[in-house]
């Protein structure tokens, strides 16, 4: 992933961040960017912090086979680590959003996007001195924040 898959159009003004190489499910960061597409920043923000607390499950829309079901929100889960990460980016694209002179309380998430990253070939200890090769899966997180327009 060489630089961000969404180019902005002319005159518009919007904030981005990515996570490159994050140690977290491509499916289950599929699921929490869905998740917080197209909210308000506090939203977001607020929706990832109970995902994280384990107050509100994330749903899960497609990779949802043998997923438990919870009150409000259908198959889901508590996307505890993926959510974390998630949250980290969303921070530093709040962060540049506010150092570009962007007005922060009228920001919501414009594209939230994952895509697979680089796998890792780590090996796991099993029992009497053997080890098992493992591959590790990494996944690139993009979120670009933009301006609501008034409603005029």
């Amino acid at each position: 992933m060489r630089g961000y898959t969404y180019q902005t159009e002319s005159g518009m003004s919007v904030a981005r961040a990515r996570g490159i190489e994050l140690p977290i499910s491509p499916k289950k960061a599929y699921e929490v960017l869905n998740a917080i597409r197209g909210l308000p920043v506090d939203r977001a923000r607020t929706v990832l912090e109970n995902a994280i607390a384990l107050r509100h499950a994330i749903p899960f829309r497609r990779y949802n086979q043998e997923t438990a079901h919870h009150r409000g929100t259908g198959p889901g889960r508590y996307a505890k680590k993926v959510a974390t990460n998630v949250l980290k980016v969303l921070e530093n694209a709040a962060g540049n959003a506010e150092y570009d002179g962007l007005d922060t309380d009228r920001l919501y998430v414009k594209v939230a996007s994952a895509a697979r990253g680089q796998i890792r070939k780590t090996t796991m200890p099993r029992a009497h001195g053997r080890a098992t090769a493992w591959n590790e899966q990494t996944t690139n997180v993009e979120i670009v924040l933009a301006e609501r327009k008034e409603a005029e």
